[in-house]
């Protein structure tokens, strides 16, 4: 055998299999504990493999959402406050599969950076296995992927993969009609959109993250992390006992463009912003940036995490559900004739 001229290794450039090896075992307990029904195999193979007939459908017709964490990342990069992102990336994935009606089964994600740092990643992924099983689906895989010069020091990049199933012929929305009841299910602060103009206004009101939050008892930076709320299991519920005619997770694009999104062209929605009271996080947004409501309303989610399209003879039975679920629901408005989405009342 001739010999190396150089002697220059994979590590040498800056890749270290040994590490991703290692994260992989670390990572295994936590992603044994999402199994569920319908799982052929653990983490380790070329792909991962998902019954769909053993989790319980007899004619399913697939689900596929993906998305990220956005810059939301930075904050938790710059405090080191990794354990939520985890959960706003499984978040972000299944909270839209619910929107069609869809049991999220199985998740993949993906996780780059310059230089793995083994425990950092660690934490991430734990945070993602603790999201599948409050939303009832398997984390099944994923890729590490280590790109030395592609990202600064101590940055890293997540996407998340989700897919899920329901019966043909139950997929949502559908019959959402003149009259029905809006439901508000509230959130838990800014969830995971909107962190570029967060960021804006941290620095215009000359804060950083390690301020006293103006809004809480913490710091800014932790306050601002709090994770996506995940209604996968009560929307499920509200979904199964009849009467939900669609659902719209508010993400980007608040109210103003989501809910449309659900309804028919010829239907809009009016909606009483007095239903409900921001949480303190959105009240200081606005304050410290001199943002208007109209602008708050499609880059913010104002209080309102998901809204539910529910039958009006249905309302108060989904509003008891939810509420036994653990969700604080408000009526925030109806369906209506003409296309558009009308506000009355005041946010406060």
């Amino acid at each position: 055998m001739a010999e190396r001229k150089n002697g220059l290794s994979y590590a040498d450039a800056g890749v270290d299999i040994d590490a991703g090896n290692e994260l992989v075992e670390r990572i295994k307990p936590a992603a044994a504990a999402t199994k569920r029904p319908g799982v052929m195999a653990g983490l380790g193979g070329f792909g991962a493999l998902f019954d769909v007939k053993a989790a319980g459908y007899s004619d399913p017709v697939l689900v596929a959402a993906t998305d990220g964490v956005g810059t939301k990342l930075r904050i938790g990069i710059d405090t080191a406050e990794l354990d939520g992102l985890g959960i706003d990336l499984v978040a972000m994935c299944v909270n839209d599969l619910v929107c069609q009606g869809a049991e999220p089964l199985f998740f993949l994600d993906y996780f780059a950076t310059g230089k793995l740092s083994v425990d950092e990643a660690a934490r991430v992924v734990t945070g993602i296995a603790k999201g599948c099983q409050r939303s009832g689906c398997a984390l099944i895989g994923g890729e590490t992927a280590e790109m030395p010069g592609m990202y600064h020091d101590g940055d890293f990049d997540l996407a998340g993969f989700a897919v899920g199933a329901m019966e043909r012929g139950t997929e949502l929305p559908k019959a959402v009609a003149e009259g029905d009841i809006l439901l508000g299910l509230a959130s838990d602060g800014v969830h995971s959109n909107g962190y570029s103009l967060v960021r804006k206004v941290v620095e215009a009101a000359g804060l950083d993250w390690g301020s006293a939050s103006p809004f809480s008892d913490e710091t800014l930076g932790k306050a601002l992390l709090v994770p996506t709320r995940l209604y996968v299991k009560p929307a499920l519920a509200a979904i199964r006992a009849g009467g939900v005619h669609g659902l719209a997770h508010i993400t980007g694009g608040g109210l103003t463009e989501n809910l449309p999104r659900i309804l028919p062209d010829v239907l809009g929605a009016e909606i009483d912003l007095s239903a409900w009271s921001m949480p303190p996080v959105f009240k200081w947004l606005s304050d410290a940036g001199g943002i208007d409501t109209a602008e708050m309303l499609k880059t913010f989610n104002c209080g309102i995490g998901m809204v539910v399209v529910a039958d009006a003879g249905r309302a108060d039975t989904l509003v008891a559900l939810l509420s036994d679920a653990g969700e604080q629901v408000a009526r925030i408005g109806t369906v209506t004739a003409g296309n558009g989405i009308r506000y009355s009342g005041t946010l406060a």
